[in-house]
């Protein structure tokens, strides 16, 4: 078992990673408590089956899996029913799912009642090494992401990796995308386990997760070094949302998205040989105007331009105020790795 604490004053919470912890998840619920768990409809039977039968008269409301369901009719179809089970505010959600559900169940309880109490259980690699920490909720307005949303700290953290077992392999590789972010922007080590013959995935979940847990203790609400975070977003998340059908996964296009910022080409060609060992996409022939638009539109844009972030080299990101110009220049001519 490995705990770890995220120290935000009144806002604190536990991380808690262990190989078989959800067998054991009663001894960390309140069996005085109600309990709603939040999952969508491709997290498979046996793990809603193992929470849901340590919880003394809990309620299971699922929905349709994908980031299409990050809406306002699907947030309101959970509330209405949020509303008709009577929770109070001393009632807990759990979100069992990835950074969907992790977004979507926190949104829910940051607005239910102005505020109740919410669990995160990261059941894909993504949310394990990345969104199931730092209270970062929301669902999507059209095409763009995380527009309508709060920041909302979770009561608890629960890793098991063991979850792992029942996912989809490209969804293992997307979520590394995000793990390997971290590497790049703040630790060599941990970019070197990825270049191992034999990574170490749970070394290189718990530092993933001790990392970002760090970042947020400094700046909870993103107004510093939290933004390094968005290392290979601003151009990624656009990418996403050109491909109307979800054509790439949110990992898959942070993998795209780091290659435009990283300016140190030996580092540029070492982290383009990890994603293609990670089986990554490459960056696809899109459609320069559409992502040149929804970059645009990016909640994180400023007057004139976005604040990105670049790496000269392992462990030393910079983030600097990029006019749109310059940004359209690097859609109109995306990285060659040589």
């Amino acid at each position: 078992m490995s705990k770890m604490v995220v120290s935000l004053n009144e806002n604190s919470y536990p991380i808690y990673i262990e190989h078989h912890l959800l067998s054991h998840l009663s001894e960390y619920l309140d069996s005085n408590r109600r309990y709603v768990i939040i999952a969508d409809d491709g997290i498979p039977r046996k793990w809603v089956d193992l929470v849901s039968s340590q919880i003394p008269d809990g309620e299971v409301l699922r929905f349709a899996q994908g980031e299409a369901s990050k809406s306002f009719d699907t947030f309101a179809a959970l509330m209405t029913q949020l509303a008709e089970l009577k929770l109070t505010r001393k009632d807990c959600l759990i979100a069992l799912g990835g950074g969907v559900t992790g977004d979507l169940c926190g949104f829910l309880a940051a607005c239910y009642m102005r505020g109740i109490d919410y669990i995160q259980i990261p059941t894909t690699v993504l949310s394990q090494v990345d969104s199931s920490v730092g209270g970062k909720t929301a669902i999507d307005v059209g095409t763009m992401k995380n527009l309508c949303g709060a920041f909302w700290q979770p009561e608890a953290v629960f890793i098991d990796p063991e979850v792992l077992s029942t996912l989809d392999p490209r969804q293992i590789s997307a979520g590394l995308a995000e793990a390997l972010k971290m590497g790049i922007v703040f630790d060599e080590s941990l970019l070197e386990e990825f270049e191992k013959e034999k990574p170490d995935f749970d070394r290189i979940i718990e530092r993933s997760i001790d990392l970002k847990r760090q970042i947020v203790q400094e700046d909870e609400k993103e107004g510093g070094r939290r933004k390094l975070l968005n290392f290979g977003h601003t151009i990624g998340h656009a990418i996403e949302a050109s491909f109307p059908e979800h054509d790439y996964l949110h990992g898959e296009c942070v993998g795209m998205g780091m290659l435009y910022f990283i300016e140190d080409e030996e580092l540029k060609k070492r982290v383009a040989g990890i994603l293609k060992s990670l089986n990554l996409p490459e960056i696809p022939d899109y459609d320069k105007e559409a992502v040149k638009e929804y970059m645009k539109h990016d909640k994180k844009s400023l007057v004139g331009g976005i604040d990105a972030i670049y790496v000269s080299r392992i462990g030393h990101p910079e983030i600097r105020m990029t006019d749109f110009d310059t940004l359209c220049g690097f859609i109109d001519n995306p990285p060659i790795v040589k």
